[in-house]
């Protein structure tokens, strides 16, 4: 008897993460309406959105951002991505720029949508916390120069930890409380979350559906495929460990957003 309910109950769990996954995939375009407030009145097809995923090191595309961009690929959005280092700790930037234009190339973004910025006081170090006023001005240059209206990347947490993410985040959060980027444009942090949650993928569908978020990106077996494909691609970073992180990890399958509002519009008083 006790065996029947592990199968059932297996079965039944199955069952669910396949309602939600198809749920998801009908259904990712109304998300894209409501942060976007893009085509409000007739169905999405990316096609009017220029999103920009802000990023630190070579590899983070793929680590942690892979089943949003094959989402908004797949929905025909002109997916560009900023790379703020070469990811240089260990003097492989060459190699590594390299290994991100293919990684690039495999999650559907051309090397034509690929920024690369190397300044020496951004430096790809783990304990570096890069100045805000000169990330958020790098960043505030590109998105002048380009007509974005959406724009993705880590949040206070960073994910994994690194201060290189979280001073992309303040960067980020320091450009839209001062008002310095356009109204019209939505910001969404990546979310952070704890240690189990972030290894145990196949717990992690129905928690990311059942708890709130502004956008939630899922991808199936064969996006996961081709995220994992680009991950590959980063032959430099794959030591043991990372093998564990593209097998189980969540941000493989699933991403959450949250958005970064704008500072409220002070109203004339007459």
């Amino acid at each position: 008897m006790d065996e029947w309910l592990i199968v059932v109950a297996t079965v039944a769990y199955v069952v669910c993460l396949k309602c939600i996954y198809y749920r998801y995939r009908r259904s990712l375009g109304k998300p894209f309406d409501y942060v976007m407030n893009v085509l409000p009145s007739r169905e999405t097809n990316g096609s009017d959105i220029k999103a920009l995923f802000v990023t630190a090191h070579p590899d983070d595309e793929c680590m942690f951002f892979g089943p949003t961009i094959i989402r908004l690929v797949e929905f025909k959005v002109s997916v560009h991505l900023m790379c703020l280092s070469e990811g240089d700790y260990y003097n492989q930037g060459a190699q590594r720029k390299q290994e991100l234009f293919d990684s690039c190339a495999k999650l559907g973004i051309p090397s034509s949508r690929i920024t690369i910025i190397n300044h020496k006081e951004l430096p790809d170090d783990p304990k570096a916390e890069w100045s805000v006023s000169l990330a958020a001005s790098i960043i505030a240059k590109h998105l002048e120069a380009h007509s974005f209206n959406m724009v993705l990347t880590f949040d206070g947490r960073g994910v994994s930890g690194h201060a290189n993410h979280r001073s992309i985040y303040k960067a980020v959060r320091h450009l839209v409380s001062t008002d310095q980027v356009p109204n019209d444009c939505c910001f969404l942090s990546l979310v952070t979350v704890g240690l189990l949650r972030k290894y145990v993928f196949f717990l992690e569908l129905p928690l990311s559906w059942l708890l709130p978020s502004s956008l939630c990106c899922i991808i199936g077996s064969e996006g996961y495929r081709q995220c994992k494909a680009a991950m590959l691609c980063h032959r430099t970073q794959l030591v043991w460990f990372r093998y564990l992180y593209v097998t189980f990890s969540r941000y493989m399958y699933v991403n959450t957003f949250q958005i970064i509002p704008h500072p409220p519009k002070a109203h004339k008083m007459y």
